[in-house]
């Protein structure tokens, strides 16, 4: 009787019977990628907002393969650090970038790893059908973060709004002081710890006994395989010019262990501090986009295939009782390895975010570790080691800089032209994220037959 009634009050309002169609999943193909070059804070990019940095990085995707005027799917980007009035900052980049007007756009935030979350994201939307191509990518400048006034005085404000008498918006001035006058800037320290993030690593470096000279010569890698991939090029057709500027002004490709072993302790000032501003992430202003779509998209308008997102995968950790801060990928590498049953030998090469040169080491360290993964990741036998020589083999973080919402998709479209350069492989990459997060993809190129990448 009530099937009839629901049936009846359908047929009389016009309501139509809501089916989701499922069908089966599609690669999701990565095109390419572009970024602007990445600038310490308040040196570049110092009078740029995240919607010039971000327009600007669209833009570069735009022109390079020929989107002009295109209406896409749908295009995910964010920025950890903004302001207000940047409520949506995806939109007004997109329509600011060459891209057709109705093309979508939704703002999304996930710490460090923004961007690759979007990637996952808009890849999600792609093998589902309900889109046949979208942009992924972030935007961060600590250049020009959102400053404001205490609570009180923000309070005093809006009491002063709500007055419905002159009296009445008056009278909450007389409380006016002072200290109402004195700004708060943003800080990069959690909330439940109190601590910074270079803080939070100091323990996780001490805990897994990580060593300073180890610190510093894995920065030092880093820059001298930044210097080295700019010297052949692999960056030309990643990174288009902004203002003036046309490399990461963080790169010292004429750093030397001895000159990294020369700098004081930046969070731990004893002489127990091992991580200093040479082995640790400055912080820096950029932007960078990654275009995906099905492989039909692609073909029909001649567009690359470089490789295709094959896996995703979060992971949180408590930061605050039992794990260090920026550990969570160790847990989301090992949850996704076996989503996708592979092991490290399984891969050629790993994009591991250097936020700082001892969290980097320490995952490597948990993965080796037999205690770690039988305890923590509910493992019989370690992950083991990984071959350092597929390690971050074009640079990382620490020499290019890191903008927060941006280093996702550096790392996925470096990634992809890595793979596309070499033929075939596969790749995995790794993002820690603070409030104890981790965000981790897998990477693959299949050699070329029947005309497909």
């Amino acid at each position: 009787m009530l099937a009839l009634l629901v049936n009846a009050a359908i047929s009389y309002f016009g309501f139509r019977e809501f089916q989701m169609h499922y069908r089966e999943p599609r690669r999701v193909a990565i095109i390419g990628g572009t970024r602007i070059p990445f600038c310490r804070s308040n040196t570049a990019y110092a009078e740029y907002s995240n919607q010039d940095l971000l327009t600007a990085a669209l833009k570069g995707l735009v022109d390079k393969y020929g989107l002009v005027g295109e209406q896409l799917g749908d295009v995910s980007l964010g920025a950890v650090i903004k302001h207000s009035s940047d409520w949506n900052l995806a939109r007004e980049s997109v329509l600011g970038s060459g891209l057709a007007p109705e093309t979508p756009a939704f703002d999304i935030q996930r710490a460090c790893g923004t961007s690759l979350e979007a990637a996952i994201l808009i890849g999600n939307k792609i093998a589902l059908g309900q889109i046949d191509a979208g942009i992924a990518g972030g935007a961060d400048t600590v250049s020009d973060v959102p400053i404001v006034y205490p609570p009180e005085y923000r309070k005093l404000l809006l009491r002063s709004a709500r007055g419905k008498s002159l009296s009445a918006k008056l009278k909450p001035w007389l409380g006016l002081r002072p200290q109402h006058f004195k700004p708060s800037f943003p800080g990069v320290v959690e909330p439940c710890t109190g601590l910074s993030m270079g803080q939070s690593t100091e323990l996780t470096a001490k805990e897994w006994s990580i060593k300073r000279e180890d610190q510093d010569q894995l920065a030092y890698e880093s820059h001298v395989k930044t210097a080295a991939a700019y010297e052949d090029g692999f960056h030309d057709e990643l990174i288009v010019p902004f203002a003036g500027i046309n490399c990461d002004n963080n790169l010292r490709g004429d750093t030397s262990p001895e000159k990294l072993a020369a700098l004081k302790p930046a969070f731990d000032r004893s002489s127990s501090g091992t991580l200093t501003a040479g082995n640790s992430t400055p912080l820096t202003d950029g932007a960078g986009a990654v275009l995906l779509a099905s492989e039909e998209w692609a073909q029909q308008r001649n567009l690359p295939i470089l490789a295709f997102l094959r896996y995703g995968k979060v992971a949180a950790v408590d930061f605050v009782a039992s794990e260090g801060l920026l550990m969570a990928p160790a847990y989301g590498v090992s949850e996704m390895l076996k989503d996708a049953g592979l092991g490290f030998g399984d891969f050629d090469f790993f994009e591991i975010h250097e936020a700082f040169a001892a969290q980097v080491l320490a995952t490597l360290r948990a993965w080796e570790s037999p205690e770690f993964c039988r305890e923590r990741l509910g493992r019989e036998q370690p992950l083991g080691s990984i071959d350092r020589s597929k390690l971050n083999v074009k640079g990382g973080s620490l020499a290019m800089g890191h903008p927060f919402a941006a280093t996702g998709a550096r790392i996925v479209a470096g990634l992809a032209k890595l793979l596309n350069d070499a033929g075939r492989g596969r790749g995995l990459i790794s993002v820690c994220t603070a409030g104890g997060m981790g965000v981790t993809a897998i990477v693959e190129k299949q050699a070329e037959r029947k005309g497909l990448s």
